[in-house]
């Protein structure tokens, strides 16, 4: 069925441009422009090119070299202070959690955690003061 749409369509298409005929453009003698299939006899006619030209994809036009040049600048300069921008929220997530873990830590003396078997289970003070000490640290190193 597709094939059979394709193939009108490029018929169709094809035959409008084999069926144009030539026009001819003239004017008479009192200056009306006539266009017609035939020319006038003892008149000069001039021919019309009836055919549609195919239509090209034009690139766009660049910009000169030096205002190039500064508009991939503050390109780069945008991204990068995006980049920075998003680095910046994701390391104020981090240390947000990180405080939060650490005071649940230093308030509750019986911190339940999970494993990486999914169990959960109860650490002793000894394993609290450690991941006291840990997220203190990380903190000091990422969050000043």
């Amino acid at each position: 069925m597709g094939r059979m749409i394709l193939t009108g369509s490029l018929l169709l298409a094809l035959s409008a441009s084999a069926m144009a005929s030539q026009v001819y453009k003239w004017v008479d003698e009192k200056g009306v422009t006539h266009f017609g299939a035939q020319p006038p006899e003892g008149q000069a006619a001039t021919q019309i090119n009836t055919t549609v030209p195919q239509i090209r994809s034009v690139a766009p036009t660049l910009p000169p070299a030096d205002a190039s040049a500064d508009d991939q600048q503050k390109a780069l300069d945008e991204k990068i202070k995006k980049e920075v921008a998003s680095q910046e929220l994701e390391r104020k997530k981090y240390c947000e959690n990180t405080r939060n873990n650490l005071a649940q830590l230093r308030n509750n003396p019986r911190v339940r955690v999970t494993d990486d078997n999914g169990e959960v289970r109860r650490i002793d003070e000894e394993e609290r003061q450690q991941r006291i000490r840990e997220t203190e640290k990380a903190i000091q190193e990422n969050c000043q």
